[in-house]
């Protein structure tokens, strides 16, 4: 039976620090923390708060993902309007926090089924546009890719970048000042190395 409690309002301020405090909890404890005990605690309100907003601890993880998929797409936006979009992107794709974030969705989504769901749905749309906006960055640049399909380059994007910060998480980085390297060398050739941070990182 569906319940007919009244839930807060989406653009409410306690709303936003319930899923602020949520997304700390994630990334610096693990997804298994988030119980709305912590997450009431950490946001220094009382627990039964975190259900008036959010009827379970999934519609919690559901406003989780929607929330970093829009920012996500934010980000990539400014990084690709900044004057050295390659390197921008770069910068997004290895930023440790946005891709501990990401791992411990995609843990939890091990577990369950609407938020594996709702993930999938973004991450293909996010690729989906990322691969497009490579797509005509390249050609800009005149980089011709030859046999490979542009549909791996996101793919091999994400894949670098979240072995990265996994594995210097660990503290495994045999391998990383090499492959960092070679990115930047890559990169350099057709946005060379300007003084201060791309716009958009």
């Amino acid at each position: 039976m569906l319940s007919t409690r009244r839930i807060g309002a989406e653009d409410s301020a306690t709303r936003d620090a319930l899923l602020d405090a949520a997304l700390k909890l994630l990334v610096e404890e693990g997804y298994a923390s988030v119980t709305s005990r912590k997450v009431a605690g950490r946001a220094g309100l009382k627990p039964q708060l975190v259900h008036y907003y959010f009827r379970t601890m999934d519609d919690l993880f559901l406003a989780l993902v929607r929330r970093g998929a829009a920012q996500n797409l934010e980000r990539q936006a400014r990084a690709l309007e900044s004057p050295q979009p390659l390197r921008a992107l770069w910068q997004l794709s290895t930023d440790p926090a946005g891709t501990t974030f990401a791992i411990e969705l995609f843990a939890l989504a091990n577990h369950r089924k609407t938020i594996r769901a709702e993930l999938a749905a973004h991450a293909d749309e996010f690729r989906r546009l990322q691969r497009v906006a490579l797509e005509s960055l390249l050609e800009s640049y005149g980089v011709e890719l030859g046999d490979m399909p542009s549909v791996v380059l996101p793919v091999l994007v994400t894949g670098l970048s979240q072995i990265l910060v996994l594995e210097e998480t660990l503290g495994v980085a045999t391998g990383h000042a090499e492959l960092r390297t070679t990115v930047e060398q890559w990169i350099s050739r057709y946005e060379p190395k300007r003084s201060g941070k791309a716009s958009g990182s």
